[in-house]
């Protein structure tokens, strides 16, 4: 439990809860006692607004300050007038006995700085000085001593300052246990999709490729959740297309070998004649087993990235017409009519082996293919800023939604462009190698002219912009 992330978010959680409070509670109380004491000067200067104005009026109504001289009585009502005494406080002086709680501390003067009335002072002594005003002049001084800032004369006052400091701290007690409960709830609930990921990861691990987790809010947890989901699918499309090549390489290995094996077996029984066409017919299947060797050889090379490439400018105007002009003769033979639309000085940096191989086995693939009488056009330019090279073909077309898949290995639909024409499956997915090596991407979809399209585009190689409006030269037909 304490090496776990939902412990150590926890505490983490706690300890900024904790601080947080802590501080919060320190403010409050900062800001309360500084609040407090402004609260008891203001309103020790209303007590002796509240007491200058009852002396002034006792000394108009007397005429001086002889009324004070006849008795303490009217000094104990002024002070309890404005609270600085209470009721009884006088009757405990007058007994000889000091009053309960704290002494007035105010001292009354008169004018010329004489005392009056309340306790003594020293000279030199700190002290607010307030006077007493009849008709515009000072008749006398109220001198008392500044309040104590955290010292608290009155009862109620200093209940109130202690209460309100246990308010503060219990306020801070409640806060960290709630941020204890909050914490908790929030480590946990942080780290549900992280324990559901966690849990997928090692059923992933175990070989379910089908897992999947609920994909949540769309934030890291979310994003890590959708990026799992799509590891899982290719991991379980990579399985399924192993499993199909595996299948797919027996099945093309074990064909010619079975026909092998047939003439073979013919040819020990006497029921075939060891002539000419007898061993013409088994170099067949020896050449078709080298060609599928070797181009599971190729493409194994080209995964492993250890296709040797020899990289300088080329013209693929050139090869493009000399990839036609090889196969002119087959393609009449085949009754395909074959159409060229090539922009001259098309240049490009590029394996001139490799490029060749790709537009052979374009072009192979489209003979191969293409129902006679038939027609296929080979067209190739700039386009938007990038070299354009299409190799398009009457019908039969190809569906779809198998389109994605031509360039996988060993795959080949299943309908007139099927393996009775002799393809091992795996020409396209050399095009594509070829053209990713040369920083290019190539695509299928459905021709115009009723069959299929295989397109390659790559920049140009001299950077030059071209116009992004123009599009391939006009057909010129053959």
């Amino acid at each position: 439990m304490r090496s776990s992330i939902t412990f150590k978010l926890f505490l983490a959680i706690l300890a900024t809860c904790i601080v947080v409070a802590l501080a919060m509670g320190m403010a409050v109380r900062y800001s309360f006692d500084s609040g407090f004491d402004d609260y008891i000067r203001e309103r020790e200067n209303q007590r002796l607004d509240s007491l200058a104005l009852a002396l002034a009026a006792d000394y108009a109504e007397a005429g001086g300050w002889s009324f004070l001289a006849e008795g303490g009585d009217r000094w104990w009502r002024s002070l309890r007038l404005s609270r600085y005494a209470r009721p009884g406080d006088h009757d405990h002086d007058r007994n000889g006995g000091p009053p309960p709680g704290p002494p007035p501390r105010v001292t009354l003067l008169d004018a010329e700085g004489g005392w009056l009335a309340g306790p003594r002072v020293r000279p030199g002594a700190e002290l607010i000085r307030h006077p007493v005003t009849v008709e515009g002049r000072s008749v006398g001084w109220l001198l008392s001593p500044p309040p104590m800032p955290m010292v608290v004369n009155d009862e109620i006052d200093r209940r109130f300052q202690s209460r309100q400091l246990r308010a503060t701290w219990v306020i801070v007690g409640l806060s960290v246990l709630l941020a204890a409960l909050v914490s908790l709830l929030l480590a946990r609930l942080l780290l549900v999709p992280v324990r559901r990921i966690a849990q997928a990861t090692r059923r992933l691990a175990d070989g379910d490729f089908d897992i999947r987790v609920r994909v949540g809010a769309p934030d890291e947890l979310g994003r890590l959740a959708r990026d799992f989901n799509r590891l899982a699918h290719s991991l379980a499309r990579n399985a399924r297309l192993r499993r199909e090549l595996m299948a797919d390489m027996s099945h093309e290995l074990r064909t010619p070998l079975a026909v092998l094996r047939g003439e073979i077996e013919a040819l020990q029984d006497g029921l075939r004649v060891p002539d000419e066409a007898a061993l013409a017919s088994l170099a067949h299947e020896i050449g078709r087993l080298n060609r599928l060797v070797d181009d599971l050889r190729e493409l194994s090379l080209a995964d492993a990235g250890a296709l040797d490439y020899r990289m300088r400018p080329l013209d693929l105007s050139a090869l493009a017409a000399r990839a036609l002009d090889a196969v002119r003769d087959r393609y009449a033979r085949a009754g395909l009519a074959l159409d060229r639309d090539i922009e001259p000085g098309l240049r490009l940096s590029g394996d001139e082996r490799r490029l060749e191989q790709l537009l052979a086995n374009l072009l192979e693939n489209s003979l191969r293919y293409t129902d006679s009488p038939g027609r296929v056009r080979l067209r190739a330019g700039r386009r938007a800023g990038r070299i354009v090279l299409e190799v398009a073909d009457t019908a039969p077309s190809v569906a779809s939604d198998q389109l994605p898949r031509l360039f996988d290995r060993l795959y080949r639909v299943e309908s007139s462009r099927s393996r009775l024409h002799g393809g091992s499956g795996l020409g396209l997915a050399i095009c594509r190698s070829i053209v990713q090596a040369h920083g290019g991407e190539i695509s299928a979809a459905p021709s115009d002219l009723g069959g299929l399209a295989i397109r390659v585009e790559w920049p140009l190689a001299d950077g030059r912009a071209a116009d992004a409006a123009g599009g391939f030269p006009a057909t010129d037909e053959e």
